[in-house]
């Protein structure tokens, strides 16, 4: 099965640079709209706590751009360090500061200058101070072995590629005994060979 799992036909620098670019979009003009839902009706639609979104600034929220609630999964407990993969505008990275409190560091992790950027700006905004945020790959992720206890990710290793590499880098960076907590778009049939390597189908 593992086949299943490596890199296809699709052309991965091409795949990254049109990812790039499209969330590059959703960080800079979030009020453009998209074919996916994005800002505070996807909080709501994902069951994120009201009372939690509705007192977070609007540039802390207006380019969320998840498939699920990963805190759905399980609370984060203060003092843990979690690595976000493919953190965004930072949403879900500053609510995950915020669980693991003054004691705790949040690293979030993600190839898009601009949404590194936003997610930057959203967490001074938001009076974070323990949450970081650096470029790399989920198939490269910049940490040392062993070094988070909790990995997150919302929506974004359906966009990697290869997915074995990005999962032995989550499992190489994870504590032993650490958590997973992540939240995915999955298929349960086989994708044929020719959309695999449609950029567009991987994007849109």
């Amino acid at each position: 099965m593992a086949h299943a799992f490596m890199p296809g036909p699709v052309d991965v620098r091409e795949l990254r640079t049109q990812v790039q670019l499209k969330y590059s979009e959703v960080a800079t003009s979030p009020g453009k709209g998209f074919h996916f839902h994005t800002g505070r009706p996807l909080a709501a639609m994902l069951d994120y706590p009201a009372e939690v979104v509705d007192a977070l600034p609007d540039q802390v929220v207006e380019s969320f751009a998840g498939v699920n609630n990963p805190f759905s999964l399980g609370e984060l407990n203060p003092g843990e360090v979690v690595l976000d993969v493919g953190s965004g505008a930072g949403f879900d990275s500053i609510l995950a500061a915020r669980m693991v409190g003054p004691t705790g560091r949040v690293i979030g992790v993600d190839m898009t200058l601009e949404m590194r950027a936003k997610a930057a700006f959203a967490a001074a905004l938001a009076g974070v101070r323990n949450a970081e945020f650096f470029d790399g790959l989920a198939e490269e992720l910049p940490l040392p072995d062993e070094s988070v206890d909790v990995i997150i990710s919302n929506g974004v290793i359906n966009l990697c590629p290869d997915k074995l590499a990005a999962y032995r880098e989550l499992y190489r960076a994870l504590k032993p005994g650490g958590r997973l907590q992540i939240a995915d778009v999955v298929v349960q049939r086989a994708v044929p060979a020719k959309s695999k390597a449609e950029v567009d189908l991987w994007t849109g």
